[in-house]
């Protein structure tokens, strides 16, 4: 059997890094069974030794609140690791030190990795690292894993094997007998210590009295403990266990955690706390979506790029050449069109696909992947949090936000990370219907390209029907206001090998995951059109586009927007493109673009997400109230005279 290591910390503390260290580039990412949490696995070897490398979700405690948790929980308590390496941020080691703590009451052999030594340095922190080992039981290694400083050391401590820890960290005296009672009724045997399965015992872990009901069958004396504990003290017992921990991290942290000087200030650390300051985080936050997304993505990608692989070398070169040999070599109508009709894979499917779709997925998968290395989104976490508590939401609702702007399904799927049910919900709402994904605001940001007026007046609207809909949402939908904590870490240069490899990964995603979804839609249409049900489509949606007047054929690009949002803006290009669209028309005709239904594949992952009840709701709610903005706006603009 395969030996395994297991990473697990805190968000943002450098697990990632460490975890693509060791496996280069061989790595799986699926979804832990039973859930929709995505969990990295690759293999690396050690001094010829292979290992499988595990880096689970972030975790705060190994009492779970959010998903993330409990399948980070779950791996460690049932894959049986050879090595579990704690990675913290060296600069909050006492906040951190408590789940050291409980994983070393698990009886888990831990290393606890002190990541961001840099930034501790800098700050005057000094460590007593020897003092820490001590006090722990466990090996301790202080890294920077961005630069693989400390690494080496970490790969031979692992390779040399070491010892877990036996030192013991103590409650009171009634909760040290509550747990040695408990302990006595455990017969069989666990993957963690009996003392760890004690103590969530006490903590009334659901989950845990579930697998000791299930093992140990009659399990009254244990409930019984549990109740006279409760009744013995006044505060809950999760929070007298978490509350002693503390105390000991202090007491640690007192004893090995020297400050000597003073901290140097650096540039990135006064850049780092303008961005998170509202009245310079907002300008800098405009100058990165106008450079990064309009400028770069929407000009350069879906303009430059865009114009010319689709002109010089589709429309000029490959689609004539392509229906020539089709026309000479397939003699039947009906299967031409397959291939290279107005719909055809290759002259649609394929076209879309490479000559729009690719150019702007991948210049906004190269500024996302800037924006992540440098630490950027928790910063803009911490700005937009006020903001979002008005709509029921909390700051760390940003970071799917900001990843629908890549992909919305993707996004869906990161709704998980939130605390409630109400904010993963209304989270979800929010992303099918005002959150256009990468690809789908490119082509936007083409359409708008030599329209300012209209591109502001698009953005207004959809930034106006965002922010109503989750006030309404928040309004209707029970449940209490988020709690927001995020960790953020060091502002730091970005790396071009993390930014090139990160983008080649996602690109790569692209071809495997979307590209095939470009040649099914145009099989689905050719059906559609081959046995009428296309037509039927396009009629039944012709009646709402005339509300907006606009022309029939705009009906086929809502359509295609079912299948991809992308697909449907790209449809939209198309029929501009052919003069068909004036301005007013146009900025109708792409708010109910943006605020259409979500695409098949996010749609189906709605469903699997939130359920067939509520994903079903949000598509059919989305569907009608799509097609009223877009009237108002029509309207509103017929009354005011506005030309656009």
């Amino acid at each position: 059997m395969v030996k395994k290591i297991i990473i697990v910390g805190s968000p943002n503390v450098g697990k990632s890094v460490i975890f693509n260290y060791f496996t280069g580039r061989y790595v799986t990412v699926s979804n832990y069974p039973g859930t929709t949490v995505e969990v990295s696995r690759g293999k690396g070897k050690i001094d010829g030794q292979e290992y499988e490398i595990i880096d689970t979700p972030g975790m705060y405690s190994l009492i779970p609140i959010t998903e993330e948790e409990r399948v980070a929980r779950s791996i460690l308590f049932n894959e049986a690791p050879e090595v579990v390496l704690h990675v913290i941020d060296a600069k909050n080691l006492e906040r951190m030190l408590p789940l050291t703590l409980q994983l070393i009451e698990a009886n888990l052999p831990v290393i606890l990795v002190l990541n961001i030594m840099d930034e501790a340095e800098r700050l005057g922190i000094k460590f007593d690292i020897e003092q820490l080992e001590k006090e722990l039981g466990i090996p301790v290694i202080p890294t920077v894993s961005i630069t693989g400083q400390g690494m080496a050391l970490l790969r031979q401590i692992i390779k040399k094997g070491f010892t877990k820890s036996r030192v013991n960290f103590i409650y009171d005296d009634f909760i040290e007998t509550s747990i040695k009672k408990i302990e006595n009724f455990l017969k069989k045997e666990y993957l963690i210590s009996k003392r760890a399965i004690s103590l969530l015992l006490l903590q009334e872990d659901t989950e845990i009295f579930q697998i000791v009901r299930e093992k140990e069958g009659n399990i009254l004396e244990i409930e019984k403990i549990v109740r006279n504990v409760k009744e013995n003290y006044s505060r809950s017992i999760n929070y007298t266990i978490s509350l002693r921990r503390h105390q000991i991290a202090t007491q640690i942290c007192s004893r090995v955690l020297k400050e000597q000087g003073k901290a140097k200030t650096t540039l990135l650390e006064k850049i780092s706390r303008i961005t998170m300051n509202p009245w310079t985080g907002i300008p800098i936050l405009l100058a990165v979506l106008y450079f990064g997304l309009y400028k770069f993505v929407g000009e350069f990608g879906a303009g430059t790029i865009v114009d010319f692989i689709e002109t010089d070398i589709f429309e000029n070169n490959i689609n004539p050449f392509v229906t020539e040999i089709f026309s000479r070599v397939i003699p039947w109508k009906v299967i031409q069109e397959l291939f290279v009709g107005e719909y055809g894979v290759i002259t649609l499917g394929i076209r879309y696909a490479i000559a729009i779709i690719l150019p702007i997925v991948s210049t906004f998968f190269l500024v996302f992947a800037v924006i992540e290395d440098t630490g950027y989104l928790p910063r803009l976490a911490m700005l937009i949090d006020r903001v979002f508590k008005k709509i029921g939401l909390s700051g760390r609702a940003v970071i799917p936000m900001v990843l629908g702007l890549g992909c919305d399904t993707m996004a869906t799927i990161v709704t998980r990370t939130l605390p409630t049910k109400r904010e993963r919900i209304m989270a979800t709402i929010l992303l099918a219907l005002a959150v256009p994904c990468s690809a789908q605001l490119g082509v936007i940001f083409a359409l708008f390209e030599n329209n300012p007026k209209a591109l502001f007046v698009w953005l207004s609207v959809i930034s106006m029907v965002f922010l109503f809909t989750g006030f309404l949402a928040k309004r209707i939908l029970p449940g209490e206001q988020p709690i927001f904590f995020i960790e953020v870490p060091p502002l730091r240069l970005p790396k071009i090998s993390n930014v090139l490899i990160k983008t080649y990964t996602r690109m790569t995603w692209y071809f495997k995951e979307v590209f095939p979804l470009f040649i099914l839609a145009s099989v689905l249409i050719w059906f559609g059109q081959l046995t009428g049900i296309f037509e039927l489509v396009i009629k039944l949606l012709s009646y709402p586009v005339k509300l907006l007047d606009l022309p029939e054929k705009t009906a086929v690009a809502y359509l295609f927007g079912f299948f991809r949002r992308d697909y449907g803006a790209a449809g939209l290009y198309d029929i501009n493109k052919a003069g068909l669209l004036s301005g007013n028309q146009l900025v109708v005709a792409v708010v109910t673009m943006t605020l259409f239904l979500p695409c098949i594949a996010q749609f189906l992952i709605n469903i699997k997400e939130r359920g067939w009840k509520v994903g079903v709701s949000i598509s059919v709610f989305i569907f009608f109230f799509a097609f009223i903005i877009g009237f108002f706006l029509n309207m509103l603009l017929n009354i005011l005279g506005v030309k656009l």
